[in-house]
């Protein structure tokens, strides 16, 4: 009757073994001529020892190497290390004439990473035709590259933490590493070579090596010595073994990276050459598999998802732990599911979901808990609502999101019956939480925390019990979330609940009051149909019940367990009979969780009665349900570690087993977590683990997802996640705290949220995505406070201890801790400006901090001056807006302080105590809270129960809130608008208009089952954060409204700013370019003298007469910035609505694309990391570590050209002249905030160059050919110094680095010197021109630099370089370097890099020019030698590199971005987008890809979630004009596809996932315009620009039926949906449209299976003689309207510009939505009721057809003729040009 499962393997369960014995076998085979050269080889080779490094006779060193001791290894190690990996390094062998000969397969390679370095590997590897392969890892490289002779593969270290992008820094922690790298697949894999020889190997900085071998074998690094010898596996030799300490596993100290993995393999045989054909390159790896090699470690404190892990087939081998498992097949990531699930279930299959109007979301309720709510919304209380007036919008706030899991218990998590959402308790809220998305929607009406749930098996009803006795039960509409019914049950605490597989039956489980176990069975069969819920039953049992089941195939029987129980229950008329099953000697057992068998049918047979049942030892029963007796038992039982004597299987009664805690069945395994944190997958059989994930605490719940392939567990740590079995990925879905929240603070700059809790732990969080980032835990001490510093990426964090600590989000480590604070910390806050910070504890003292030092100093500590007993919380510092005064309640609770924040000084002193006379008793302050700094308000809470408003300066009441809460608000803030004021009110939170005088009532949000303890706004005050049991995340439904004014007097007045100052800081409140451009406030700048220096053989005179004078010469073209288009600004036509910055729907997310038309307008400092670049008109700031950009907007027009100043603290910017302004605008940037500090503006025409003085006093600014202006700008004010109009066009300018006073200009046949002076305030300059000599050639200069002293390098538009000595004047060298025009010249000193016109980048060595200095005109060029050179995609127009020259960024015209290093010659793309137009974007089904093409030809697939370019097509010598996306009903998900139309009329079918050209077919004649899938994506239709549309199959490419309805005009639209309305008159699937340019729209049913197509309607639209939009006919564009099917929208040329609505039911235009301009483009959001449309006056429109609201946003550079909204309606797509924005869509 019971069987032992063999013991279970306690060790990390590891992966296939890499290698077969007939693998192994065939390594070691070999040609008999290989044979000797082998045999001495054989088994391995120790590198290091062999050649002798240490002698370093053989081998070479170069820079900072050195042997160290490291403590790990506990022996001698090489470390390599500096800041130019190609200077540092160990080469084996000395010389590159020679070569190793090491013929060994595997290269094992012994090192670890110095954290947050660089480091590279280059091994130069011989095929057999001796053919030589540089082969290439590093963490440098940020994407696969290949060639002919190298191979590039960026090193993934993944340190688990939330990053975009795993490519870059060592993180902290990085452990050593045993590389594996297999020479002879990666040859075949990726160059389809034969394997010869590794010829040489370079490890360069930076690293810690401790060696190099070579061998035939695949070695298990975990697995050493002679007791595994008889394993079938390799051991690894104790030489190469790292040390691993008794009883710890060997995967947990160190990583182990084998590359390729065994995914990758492939036979020992080149392939065949792939028949691709030629017309389709592909540039880029495909996505499967991914080429880089992946290196996983587990830092302390910072895992984000448990570790999924293969055990071995059998449980008898599982005792050996093998090795583990390669990369592809595991990914470790904490980001939401839709990155990595995108292909998965959608979110559609449980609509509609419940979004109810705000008008219905609430009832007015007085003092009272809201227990009986009609709406899934917040329910809103009102006090005294029949006589108070209340503020709209009502409600404004709704729920956005919930962190947080669990709070009675982590037991309950159910998955839907679809297996696309997974439903679970947070506290008093139940969330549906969807997995492929994210997206949650709440159930709200609960008043304690939720204990019990259950889903009906048709997910239609929804059942949920509260833990507060008596226990109140509801059920739930589940699709629509509407409560059903509440009723109150007999058993005072329900713990579990239990639907039958209909929910026409309820069981609930719980104590009644004498805490007897009772059983409640409910009829609620006739609760969807208006009825009420009966009581069929109730039973009592002295028997223990811990879990209680209804069965599927009988819903009048149950199953319970227990313990020593395991019972079943039926049933019967009105009673609930129960029998115990015969458990013979298991009866002792404490059973946890029970499970039935499934059938695989569904269909209730036998097998379906058979019972399982799990127990805290171990042992799992499987119960036959109609005899009742126990068939099998089983018990799981850990062997002993790793180390120890030999394990034994253990019995029944010996030794502890696994304390299982839940079990969930599918028809094929079963699915155990238990407290060891395990979550194990097991056939029905139990004969050995099929997988096992471990997690961070012990796993409380499992469930198996209907479908079984994904199972959900929850762990006591607050942690829920579920395993994907097809890809054995683990999914995180939620964090939480163990315990109530006490304080929490938000982060601007990155959008992040900390907290910290009673259970010692701070957390930081994601606002965007609610995901945790970080957790820091400290078990001797508490936190109390926290804060984040304004400016910087730390936070402090205030302990029980009296320690107040900062820690880095960065190094995710601590900073400086300061002791000054005797007593638990009470108050933590920081000025605005970050450059103070202010602490209290509960004893009293304050202490201030200057935070401008690194180490934030103690500046002042003192003593009583903080109410002692105050409570830990956000409101008890608080520091004005401006920073200048600091509040607190102290030094007793009856009296409020106002300090002087920089001084200390007491200001005010408010006794509280006295306000309120009439009260009889003595008042006390609780929170403080500063209002706007323009108000002067100051917010004090008391503890009568009131908030007053005083005066900040003279401590006078101005109005009070009387009444506003029961109870004392300990937390309150206003926001920076002064519209709304927060309060924690007791369990809820209070949301007061504060602009309104007569004091109407509060709305009032319940949902926490605890006290609020911290109320506050989101950085951008679009959202409001409370904390308390859990964090809730609530929506501000109000906009803020653009006429409003604060009360009192003016912010100007008060500040004291000038006009310019004002209308600067309007126009970057709006993020939009002001309407004009302040001038100067100098009237008259100076003009500068021309002084020429006297030719030889002159008089030393000059004419200056006419040097103001245009001249009509033309600059070198390729040095000119040529504005991509001069187009009108959104400013210049009445109608268009700028929304507040507070309140826009869009925020700009990402840009693509980079602007090479620019000159100079890339800039990049290695030392500090800051990188940035333009397009168009915006400056984007992106890390080049996690690719996150930031966006500085306000120019408008073009950027032009940046510079950043010495001090890498001041980045400007110039643009060309817009149609709303009269000269360019130069904007000077803070690079630490992103703020417009100052806005400048003289030059009439396009500035050409902007550069800063060594010392960065000065800043020059250079006008283009036009304008020929030079301007000098003194940089701590940025007053115009001196301005001048220079005789002829000018193409660069350039300070003296080693001379602040002087600078140089080139220009047409000369070079200009300025010379500076400068005596007190006033600046002279003197000019000196010298011609260039004839020897140079005929052409201008365009390019100049400095090198060392005294030389100056020029390049010319003929493409020779010339170089002069500035101290004599003279030009005494020149060579030719290139057949293009010299753009870019870059000198450090001894190299020189120019870039040419022709893309050509040249490294030379200009050493010895120094010394030709001295031989005058005789010098020859033969001295100067090319060391490197690169060919780029177009002309170079930017460039900044490393103060070597080794390495840097490069731009080109092409619009591409290159790393370029020299020291490995080789150029990585870092940002690229299409060089044309892009004509189209569309979305993959999951969301998780997007796809562009372009006038180029390409067509491009980017991750939508890093906008990084994963895939490119490329057609030779077309334009791809359309494109489409096949849907997820076409197939599986990996089966995507891409339909693209092209030029000559040829349309294209590509596999995603195969990355490859499918089909090729001719349907059109002409050009295609617009091409779609059918809704099942088998049928493609395509229209072409003589109005014909074809309707072809997409599997066999055949044109099956041709439309020429439209012919004549080109089709511009043709847009599918499924048929929803039934009224139309006609039969069919698929209803779609066709518009076409002459202003008609048909419409139409099909069914093309039956090969059905009839006419539905045709619409035919005016148009008047002349409608042009800037010289172009505005397109005809229609769609159907994704929230009606009866709806199409239509815009296009009409005699009013407007959006057409039309109804199909009705055959009439039932609306018209008015439009500041014809459209240039349309899109409909699917999610919400939003439209948008682009416009040709770079402008863009969103359209709340809800309500009719618009607004309009700036930001392009041309017309916006592409607008897609992606599925979920959470991002727009816009496209301007070759320009592509992505728009984050606010939650509304």
């Amino acid at each position: 009757m019971t069987a032992e499962v063999a013991p279970l393997s306690g060790s990390r369960c590891q992966a296939p073994r890499c290698m077969s014995r007939a693998g192994r076998a065939d390594a070691k085979a070999g040609s008999s001529s290989g044979a000797m050269a082998r045999a001495w080889q054989h088994p391995f080779l120790n590198v290091f020892r062999h050649f002798r490094v240490d002698e370093w006779k053989r081998s070479a060193k170069q820079g900072d190497v050195a042997v160290v001791t490291d403590k790990t290894l506990k022996g001698a190690v090489y470390r390599i290390r500096g800041s130019v990996s190609a200077a540092n390094y160990i080469q084996l062998p000395k010389n590159s004439t020679q070569s190793l000969g090491l013929t060994g397969r595997y290269l094992y390679v012994l090192f670890r990473p110095l954290p947050n370095k660089h480091f590279v590997i280059h091994l130069d590897v011989s095929t057999e035709d001796n053919q030589v392969i540089r082969v290439s890892f590093s963490n440098l490289f940020k994407e696969f590259k290949s060639t002919a002779t190298r191979l590039q593969f960026p090193f993934v270290l993944e340190a688990r933490t939330p990053q975009r992008d795993l490519v870059g820094l060592v993180p902290h922690g990085a452990r050593w590493t045993f590389l594996q790298l297999d020479l002879q697949d990666i040859l075949l894999v990726y160059l389809n070579r034969r394997y010869g020889h590794l010829k040489s190997v370079r490890l360069c900085a930076s690293l810690l090596v401790r060696n190099l071998y070579t061998s035939d074998l695949c070695f298990e690094p975990a697995i050493s010595g002679a007791p595994w010898a008889k394993l079938p596996v390799t051991p690894m030799p104790r030489e190469m073994a790292f040390p691993v300490p008794k009883g710890e596993s060997w995967h947990d100290r160190y990583v182990h990276v084998r590359f390729p993995s065994d995914s990758l393999k492939v036979p020992s045989k080149p392939m065949e050459k792939s028949g691709s054909p030629p017309e389709a390159v592909l540039l880029g790896p495909g996505p499967h598999p991914l080429p880089c090699p992946v290196a996983s470690s587990k830092p302390v404190r910072f895992s984000v998802s448990p570790v999924v892990q293969t055990p071995s087939p059998t449980a008898q081998s599982s005792q050996a732990p093998l090795a583990p498992r390669p990369f592809p097949e595991v990914s470790l990531s904490q980001e939401r599911s839709e990155a990595s699930n995108a292909d998965g279930p959608r979110f559609h299959s449980l609509e509609p979901w419940a979004r109810v109007k705000a008008s219905d979301v609430h009832t007015a309720a007085a003092g009272t808990h809201v227990l009986t709510h009609e709406s899934t919304e917040v329910p809103v209380a009102f006090e005294d609502a029949g006589s108070c007036k209340r503020f709209l919008p009502d409600p404004i706030l709704r729920l956005k999101g919930v962190i947080g899991f669990g709070g009675h218990s982590t037991r309950q998590a159910l998955w839907t019956p679809d297996g696309t959402a997974v439903v679970y308790p947070c506290h008093a809220v139940i969330v549906v939480l969807l997995v492929d998305t994210g997206e949650q929607r709440f159930f709200l009406g609960h008043t304690d925390k939720v204990s019990a749930l259950a889903l009906d098996g048709s997910g239609s009803l929804l059942a949920s019990a509260q833990a507060r006795t008596p226990s109140v039960i509801r059920l739930w509409d589940f699709q629509t979330g509407r409560c059903l019914c509440v009723f109150q049950s007999p058993v005072h605490v329900v713990c579990s609940l239990s639907f039958s597989d209909s929910g026409a039956l309820l069981c609930g489980v719980g104590k009644d009051r004498h805490g007897r176990t009772m059983v409640v069975a409910w009829g609620t069969g006739q609760v969807g149909l208006g009825g009420e819920v009966v009581v069929l039953a109730k039973a009592h049992t002295d028997f223990d019940v811990q879990a209680f089941r209804v069965t599927f195939f009988d819903e009048t029987r149950m199953a319970s367990c227990g313990q020593g129980s395991v019972r079943l229950w039926r049933l019967r008329g009105r009673a609930l009979r129960s029998c115990p099953v015969d458990l013979g000697e298991h009866h002792v057992l404490q059973f946890t969780d029970l499970a039935f068998k499934q059938a695989r049918d569904g269909c209730p047979e036998p097998s379906a009665a058979m019972l399982f049942v799990c127990s805290r030892s171990g042992h799992i029963l499987e119960i036959d349900c109609q005899c009742m007796v126990v068939r099998h038992a089983r018990r799981l039982l850990p062997t002993q570690t790793l180390g120890g004597p030999h394990p034994q299987k253990q019995t029944f009664s010996t030794g502890p087993g696994i304390a299982i805690s839940s079990l969930s069945l599918s028809p094929a395994m079963c699915a155990v977590g238990s407290a060891d944190g395990y979550l194990r997958l097991w056939p029905l059989d139990f004969s050995s683990v099929l997988l096992e994930a471990e997690h961070e605490g012990p796993v409380s719940s499992v469930c198996v997802s209907p479908d079984g392939l994904r199972v959900l567990s929850a762990t006591s740590s607050g942690h829920l996640g579920f395993l994907d079995t097809p890809s054995r990925v683990y999914h995180m879905l939620a964090r939480s705290h163990t315990a109530p929240v006490l304080a929490l603070a938000t982060e601007q700059r990155r959008g992040q949220l900390a907290t910290v809790s009673q259970d010692r732990t701070v957390r930081i969080w994601d606002l965007a995505t609610l995901q945790q980032l970080y957790d820091f835990t400290s078990s001797e001490e508490a936190p109390c406070t926290v804060t984040f510093h304004p400016t910087r990426p730390i936070f402090f964090c205030g302990f029980s201890s009296g320690a107040v600590r900062s820690f880095s989000l960065e190094a995710a480590e601590v900073l400086v801790e300061h002791t000054c604070h005797q007593g638990a910390i009470t108050g933590l806050t920081a000025t605005p400006d970050g450059r103070l910070l202010f602490s209290s504890c509960s004893r009293g003292s304050l202490a201030q901090y200057n935070c401008a030092d690194p180490q934030w100093h103690v500046l002042r500590v003192a003593a009583d001056m903080v109410w002692p007993d105050a409570p830990a919380s956000p409101s008890t510092l608080a520091v004005s807006r401006d920073g200048r005064l600091l509040a607190f309640v102290g030094p007793s609770r009856h009296t409020v302080t106002v300090m002087g924040s920089a001084s200390l000084d007491e200001l005010l002193r408010v006794d509280i105590g006295t306000l309120d006379l009439a009260s009889g008793r003595l008042d006390s302050a609780m929170a403080v809270c500063f209002g706007p700094a323009a108000l002067g308000h100051l917010l004090v809470s008391t503890s009568s129960n009131r908030v007053m408003v005083l005066d900040a300066a003279s401590g006078r009441i101005i109005r009070e809130l009387p009444g506003v809460h029961p109870e004392p608000c300990s937390s309150l803030m206003l926001s920076e608008d002064a519209r709304f004021l927060l309060m924690a009110a007791g369990r809820a939170v209070k949301v007061w208009d504060y602009t309104t005088q007569a004091n109407p009532g509060p709305q009032v949000y319940i949902g926490h089952s605890e006290p609020v303890q911290a109320v506050t706004f989101s950085p951008d005050q679009q959202q409001v954060l409370s904390a308390g049991d859990a964090i809730f995340l609530w929506d501000i439904l109000a906009t803020t409204e653009s006429d409003q004014r604060f009360p009192g007097p003016s912010p100007a007045c008060e500040a004291g700013l000038g006009t310019g100052q004002l209308e600067d800081a309007a126009s970057r409140a709006s993020e939009l370019p002001r309407q004009q451009v302040p001038k100067p406030s100098q009237a008259s700048p100076p003009r500068l003298g021309i002084c020429a220096r006297p030719p030889e053989g002159g008089d030393g005179t000059s004419d200056t007469k006419n040097s103001g004078a245009p001249r009509t010469t033309c600059p070198a073209s390729h040095k000119a910035f040529t504005p991509a288009r001069a187009s009108r600004g959104p400013h210049s036509a009445k109608g268009t609505s700028l929304p507040p910055a507070s309140s826009e729907w869009l925020r700009l997310k990402a840009v693509v694309g980079y602007s090479g038309n620019g000159r100079a307008n890339m800039v990049w400092r290695p030392d500090t990391g800051f990188f940035a670049y333009t397009c168009g008109r915006l400056v984007v700031v992106e890390d080049l570590h996690s690719g996150a950009q930031q966006h500085w907007p306000g120019h408008p027009a073009e950027i032009s050209t940046l510079a950043l100043s010495h001090s890498a603290q001041v980045l400007a910017s110039a643009s060309g002249r817009s149609s709303t302004t009269d000269h360019c605008q130069i904007r000077v940037w803070d690079v630490s905030g992103g703020l417009c500090q100052h806005l400048i503006s003289h030059h009439s025409t396009t500035v050409l160059a902007l550069a800063f003085s060594p010392d960065d006093r000065l800043l020059v600014t250079l006008g283009d050919h036009d304008g020929r202006t030079l301007a000098l700008w003194g940089t701590a004010t940025y007053d115009l110094v001196s301005s001048t109009r220079l005789p002829e066009p000018v193409h660069g300018v350039a300070f003296n680095p080693w001379d602040a006073g002087e600078l140089a200009c080139v220009g047409q046949g000369t070079v200009t010197f300025w010379l500076l002076q400068q005596r007190g305030a006033d600046i002279s300059l003197q000019v000196h021109r010298e011609q260039v000599p004839e020897t140079v050639g005929a052409g201008e200069l365009t390019s100049l630099c400095y090198g060392a002293p005294p030389l100056l390098y020029c390049g010319t538009s003929s493409g020779q370089v010339c170089v002069w000595d500035t101290r004599a004047g003279r030009c005494f060298l020149s060579w030719e370097a290139d057949d293009g025009g010299i753009g870019l010249l870059l000198c450090s000193s001894s190299r020189l890099v120019s870039g040419s016109s022709t893309g050509r980048l040249r490294l030379w060595a200009v050493g010895p020019v120094s010394e030709l200095r001295c031989k005058g005109s005789g010098a020859r060029s033969s001295s100067v030698f090319m060391e490197r050179e690169l060919v780029l995609d177009g002309a170079v127009v930017s460039a900044s590199f490393d103060g070597s020259v080794d390495m840097g960024v490069v731009g080109t015209r092409a619009g591409t971005l290159w790393f370029i290093s020299w020291a490995e010659g080789t150029s990585t793309r870092l940002i690229s987008g299409h060089r044309s137009k892009v004509n189209e974007v569309v979305f993959g089904p999951g969301e998780s890809h997007c796809a562009t093409c372009g006038e180029d030809g390409s067509v491009r697939v980017w991750a939508l979630a890093s906008m990084e370019l994963v895939i490119q097509f490329q057609v030779l010598n077309q334009s791809c004009l359309c494109l489409a996306w096949s849907p997820r009903c076409c197939g599986r998900p990996e089966q995507q596809r891409l339909a693209a139309g092209y030029g000559d009329g040829s349309l294209r079918i590509f596999s995603v996932s195969r990355t490859a050209m499918e089909l090729k077919m001719h349907p059109h004649p002409v050009a295609l315009t617009t091409v779609t899938f059918s809704t099942d994506g088998q049928t493609v239709l395509s229209g072409d620009k003589d109005g014909l549309v074809a309707v072809s199959h997409s599997r066999t490419g055949m044109t099956f039926r041709v439309l020429s309805d439209h012919q004549g005009a080109a089709i511009s639209t043709i847009c599918v949906t499924r048929k929803e309305c039934e009224d139309l008159g006609v039969e069919g699937t698929d209803l779609w449209l066709a518009a076409s340019g002459d202003q008609r729209v048909s419409v139409w049913a099909s069914d093309w299976l039956r090969n059905r197509c009839e006419l539905v309607d045709w619409l035919s639209f005016p148009m008047p003689a002349t409608t042009e939009t800037q010289g172009h006919l505005p397109p005809s564009l229609a769609a159907f309207c994704p929230w009606d099917g009866a709806l199409l929208m239509y815009v296009g040329p009409g005699f009013n510009k407007e959006v057409i609505i039309y109804d199909l039911s009705q055959k009439q235009v039932v609306e018209k939505i008015p439009l500041p301009f014809f459209a240039m483009s349309l899109s409909l959001s699917p999610g919400t009721r939003l439209l948008a449309l682009g416009f040709a006056e770079c402008m863009l429109r969103l359209v709340d057809c809800a309500t009719g609201t618009a607004q309009d946003f700036a930001g392009h550079n041309n017309a916006v003729h592409l607008c897609r909204f992606t599925p979920s309606a959470r991002l727009l797509f816009t496209a301007a040009c070759n320009e592509i924005l992505v728009w984050e869509v606010s939650g509304r």
